[in-house]
């Protein structure tokens, strides 16, 4: 069934696109590298997006979220994308909320997900131990010891780390590397003893750092959901994180192209516009259909985290490994197009290519999902 955007959404697109294009641009991004900025966004913008609604946008109204899904969600990580806008959207809102609706209890639910989305809270999820995404190949551990664990361990490529105030820790209680039974999941405070957090300015000018926990003990009340048992929620969750991320890959690769494609019908070589050499024409008409195509699957996808739909492990694994590709196709495109001066720190479009180049890494690259996506399917 052909899906599209009804009234509403369609409503909401307008209003991101408006606010975003006007308070969080690549001329913003520009700005919070320049100056350094520690955490990678700006605090007031970020808060102007909570007062919006967007951070819990997809966070049910019992705990004082909008209730609008994942699909609204995702046409905020779209435009997002379009304009490389920086903020905790992807680590609180699309990741963590997420995975404390999936595990939490009662309390636990009702203490932090209002206070995530109304901006007060940035919570992240610290699950990366080595350079490539592998979740089931966590070796943190954390054992029982009297009504408290004791977590000792390391992670990378933690999102917005230097600013949350809790991270959602996933550490082995049982089992080996590479089992799914034994994974658990805890809330640990940022203030917490032995806990030291390295905070990084990644590549695309966002924040990300490395986790060290040593002896680091939190109280048996921060686990999220029975012991050894976080795999069945925190695998959807990521399924869900790539989904967004493949929405907020649309978005960058769409504004990409439109960007390029302005550059060939202003950009003059040899007496004509370069535009009208068939070779580059030819190029854009491929890279116009593949947009296309990564369109419907992210709606698709996203339509399918709402639905409750029973296979939405392959279709999210489908969508990130598309728009991983459409990403990478687009950025080297608009790179290649606009020719030397792309290269260039002036032109805005080189910020893509570092964005998507993040992006595609995060919770699994194009190779990753792939293979995924064969093993889904029994090959």
């Amino acid at each position: 069934m052909a899906r599209v955007l009804n009234a509403d959404p369609v409503m909401l697109k307008d209003a991101a696109a408006g606010f975003l294009s006007d308070k969080a641009t690549v001329a913003h991004l520009r700005e919070l590298r320049d100056s350094g900025s520690e955490q990678g966004f700006a605090s007031d913008v970020w808060q102007e997006m909570a007062e919006m609604g967007w951070a819990g946008i997809a966070i049910p109204e019992e705990f004082g979220g909008l209730g609008y899904g994942y699909t609204g969600l995702g046409i905020v990580l779209e435009q997002a994308g379009r304009n490389l806008s920086t903020g905790p959207l992807q680590s609180a809102v699309l990741v963590a909320a997420t995975l404390i609706a999936e595990l939490g209890n009662p309390e636990q639910k009702q203490r932090m997900l209002p206070a995530i989305a109304s901006g007060e809270l940035l919570v992240t999820l610290a699950l990366q131990e080595g350079s490539h995404h592998a979740p089931l190949q966590t070796a943190s551990s954390a054992t029982r010891d009297g009504d408290d664990y004791v977590i000792n361990g390391s992670k990378v490529l933690v999102l917005d780390a230097a600013s949350a105030a809790t991270f959602i820790v996933i550490a082995r209680t049982g089992g080996k590397a590479g089992d799914e039974s034994g994974l658990s999941a805890f809330l640990v405070d940022a203030g917490a003893d032995g806990l030291s957090v390295d905070g990084r300015s990644m590549v695309d000018s966002r924040s990300a750092g490395a986790l060290a926990l040593n002896d680091v003990r939190v109280p048996a009340a921060n686990l999220l959901g029975a012991e050894g048992e976080a795999w069945a929620g925190l695998s959807r969750t990521l399924d869900i994180a790539n989904i967004g991320l493949a929405a907020e890959l649309l978005g960058l690769s769409s504004e990409a192209f439109e960007r390029t494609v302005a550059y060939l019908k202003e950009r003059k070589q040899f007496g004509r516009v370069i535009g009208t050499f068939q070779g580059l024409q030819h190029r854009a008409a491929e890279l116009f259909a593949e947009l296309e195509l990564a369109r419907s699957i992210v709606l698709q996808a996203l339509h399918a985290i709402d639905d409750g739909q029973a296979d939405l492990a392959l279709i999210a694994s489908a969508a990130k490994a598309k728009l991983c590709e459409v990403a990478q196709r687009a950025s080297n495109e608009g790179i290649q197009m606009h020719g030397g001066i792309g290269m260039t720190d002036e032109y805005e479009i080189g910020f893509f290519i570092k964005r998507a180049r993040v992006a595609q890494h995060t919770f699994g690259d194009y190779n990753y999902h792939l293979d995924r996506f064969a093993l889904l399917n029994g090959f």
